[in-house]
């Protein structure tokens, strides 16, 4: 099968050093999911790592691309989720900690020529201690820009909704913060968060399609696998479009289940929803 959308589509799954597939990836050994991604038609993934580094690109690349598939960002989602890493942690070591594990995804990124993404391991705010926590994210966060800018990669950071990071939950917030950061740094628009934050989709896609490196997709409420007929899918890809989005799009949702079956899911309802587009 070939998409019929103008972007790479990607799917999210989990690099080998994660301890447990991310909830929101496929939940397979990297080997197996992204052969079973290739067969279904997806252009490419996009891998959350814990502890990655550029010593690992080379092996990487080789699982993906021998599928004919690329990988299409490097994201560090899993270095909270797994390991309660985050950089406004009260612990001095536990920041220092986060942020390594963050450059080293940064040098990964590099190594492979792609961006690498942060959303959760931004952490959430105390109360009494959010003007230094907001400090401490900042200095983190131009760092790892600039680790990324120096690898060859650029840092794309993504809205997300209060529950999950105190810090950057709309696009205005993140990407006036990112654009003054060293290098071409960008956004991630996750649909789910933005919908959280009850932020139009269509107006934040129509303002920041361009500075938009990757667009992550759900279903809405439930946060699960896409379906044929989402009345929401045709005016999104438009406004994509129309907008000069030139990253790429994933799928990040549950999995209901079934990888394999939530994978191809998604795929039909995208293919079915840009034959809308001209």
């Amino acid at each position: 099968m070939t998409s019929r959308l103008p972007w790479p589509l990607a799917y999210t799954v989990s690099g080998d050093d994660c301890a447990t597939p991310m909830p929101l990836g496929y939940a397979a050994p990297l080997a197996e999911a992204v052969g079973h991604l290739a067969d279904l038609g997806y252009d490419g993934v996009e891998v959350q790592v814990r502890q990655s580094g550029r010593e690992n690109a080379e092996q990487l690349a080789r699982t993906v691309e021998r599928t004919g598939m690329k990988i299409l960002g490097i994201g560090t989602g899993a270095v909270a989720a797994h390991d309660r890493l985050t950089l406004t942690d009260p612990s001095p070591d536990v920041r220092r900690h986060a942020l390594f594990r963050l450059l080293g995804a940064a040098r990964l990124a590099g190594e492979l020529g792609v961006p690498v993404t942060l959303g959760q391991t931004r952490g959430t705010f105390l109360p009494g201690l959010e003007d230094m926590q907001r400090i401490w994210a900042e200095r983190a966060v131009e760092h790892l820009a600039e680790e990324a800018a120096a690898r060859g990669s650029r840092l794309l950071l993504e809205p997300q909704r209060h529950a999950t990071t105190s810090l950057w939950n709309t696009p205005d917030e993140a990407f006036s913060f990112a654009s003054a950061l060293p290098g071409r740094n960008g956004l991630v628009l996750d649909t789910f968060h933005l919908e959280e934050e009850n932020i139009d989709v269509l107006e934040a896609v129509r303002v920041h399609a361009a500075n938009t490196g990757c667009t992550q997709l759900a279903a809405p409420s439930d946060r699960g696998p896409l379906s044929v007929g989402e009345p929401r899918l045709p005016p999104l890809l438009r406004a994509l479009q129309q907008g000069g989005f030139a990253g790429w799009l994933t799928l990040e949702h549950t999995q209901d289940g079934d990888s394999r079956k939530a994978a191809a899911r998604s795929w039909t309802a995208l293919d079915d929803a840009a034959a809308t587009l001209t």
